[in-house]
């Protein structure tokens, strides 16, 4: 639960990203940094305009857990279109281990590029793309029914299960006083025979990829907050971003459970607890922020979705109550 791994982020440059796709994967390719919250991604595209992403891991990560990863994307790749797959070395290895010009060990991965644009950039989603981002999560936790590996059975941060000890510990470092008490009173006590499966754990709308001109939800990336916690996490978190700045927050997140609800039906008792998890997660949001901001106040990433949760919050409290 101690957010150290902040400290212990990559600290590549891009010709460092280019040179490692060159050496291990033979891959020569112009590289450009992509946003992410405590490993390295570069975006890598070649003379042919292929394109590929080069997943640097946290100093801290277990191999195991990334183990874990590759073995859902073999996993995904025989259900699913929407999932990245990784790619071997010239080795024949999936996952490298690398010096940073630091000292620092850190494991390397690169997985094939998704085409399409992050969830967020659509300022209007329609409800039919709300709809098809609910099925599609409703696929991959379906698929996710048979999956599991024992790095996923882990003490995680983000787990919706860790909700109230977050929101105990980094509450009060909240500076508003009416935001405070909103992220207090989001403290919820769930049963401990709510369903429980492996999760993707972070579908939120940068992680999603939608094509614009269809209209549909394309790619799902960053398995790197998998674990196994609450089946209806998985609906609950993305229904916490979708809601944001939304003029009808429950017109926006029933389009995305009546998607996800027709490929994989929610229990009666994970119904009467979804809006809890939506707050609950939104508030652990919060709180995470104001902790990771005392480590990193120069880190714009951190801040990306923070204003537009502290403004939405209040109104979601009344509205997605009951």
């Amino acid at each position: 639960m101690v957010m150290t791994g902040l400290r212990h982020k990559p600290r590549f440059d891009t010709g460092a990203a280019m040179g490692i796709a060159e050496q291990y994967f033979g891959v020569c390719a112009v590289a450009s940094e992509l946003a992410s919250e405590r490993d390295q991604n570069f975006l890598l595209t070649d003379r042919e305009g292929g394109k590929f992403v080069l997943k640097i891991a946290n100093a801290l990560e277990s191999r195991d857990f990334i183990e874990a990863q590759n073995a859902v994307f073999r996993h995904l790749a025989k259900r699913l279109s929407f999932c990245q797959p990784a790619l071997q070395a010239l080795s024949g290895e999936e996952i490298l281990t690398v010096q940073s010009a630091h000292g620092a060990s850190h494991l390397v991965r690169m997985v094939q590029y998704l085409p399409g644009v992050p969830l967020a950039e659509l300022k209007t989603p329609t409800p039919g793309l709300l709809r098809d981002l609910g099925g599609k999560l409703g696929e991959l936790d379906r698929a996710l029914e048979d999956f599991d590996h024992p790095a996923v059975h882990r003490d995680f941060h983000w787990d919706l299960a860790n909700g109230n000890r977050v929101i105990d510990k980094y509450g009060g470092l909240v500076k508003d006083l009416k935001l405070r008490e909103l992220v207090f009173n989001c403290r919820v006590n769930l049963e401990d025979d709510l369903r429980r499966s492996v999760i993707h754990g972070d579908a939120n709308d940068y992680n999603v990829l939608v094509d614009p001109a269809r209209m549909e939800v394309v790619g799902l990336i960053d398995f790197g907050d998998m674990v196994y916690s609450y089946t209806a996490g998985e609906l609950a978190i993305a229904i916490a971003y979708v809601v944001l700045e939304k003029d009808d927050p429950v017109a926006a997140a029933m389009s995305v459970v009546d998607g996800y609800d027709k490929q994989f039906p929610l229990l009666q008792k994970e119904r009467e607890v979804l809006w809890d998890l939506v707050r609950l997660r939104l508030a652990m949001s919060v709180c995470m922020a104001a902790n990771q901001e005392l480590q990193q106040p120069e880190n714009e990433y951190l801040k990306i979705s923070q204003r537009a949760i502290k403004e939405s919050l209040p109104r979601l409290v009344t509205d997605l109550s009951g």
